[in-house]
């Protein structure tokens, strides 16, 4: 990705996050969100281990098309007996953001629909990552129209 491509997309994220409602925005004070181009291997590696990389048709992903993801224990999840912890972070990842919004739609970001598109999946992504931290499964996020 160019650095023109990614300012572009950065762009994108912060018309997303103004147009968030203020409780959401409130939310994300709680939470660190990091934009990478694509998920580190160090985090392809451990979502492998978990079995959680996997396409459609059952093989193996390699990650490249990964739009987000949640690190962290989701509230449901956390105890007052648990130690202190790292804040949960949203990570989100421009070129499977770009790459789902764009094909889905079989256009290039040259498209002139194409801003709209990149900035809703921008949108879904969030919200479906701000889900997990909430302790909602894939389930319950597709049932949102969130997934």
């Amino acid at each position: 990705m160019t650095d023109a491509e990614r300012d572009r997309f950065d762009g994108l994220l912060e018309g997303v996050l103004d147009g968030l409602p203020p409780g959401i925005r409130a939310l994300l004070d709680e939470l660190s969100v990091v934009v990478l181009d694509q998920p580190t291997p160090a985090m392809v590696e451990e979502l492998r281990g978990d079995g959680l990389l996997a396409n459609e048709d059952g093989t193996e992903s390699d990650g490249s098309d990964l739009c987000g993801l949640h690190t962290g224990v989701g509230l449901t999840e956390r105890s007052i007996d648990d130690a202190a912890m790292l804040p949960d972070q949203i990570h989100l990842f421009r070129a499977g953001i770009v790459g789902l919004a764009l094909d889905e739609q079989e256009m290039t970001w040259e498209s002139p629909e194409a801003d709209a598109e990149v900035r809703e999946e921008i949108r879904i992504t969030l919200l479906h990552e701000i889900g997990h931290h909430f302790g909602l499964e894939e389930g319950d996020l597709d049932e949102l129209g969130y997934a």
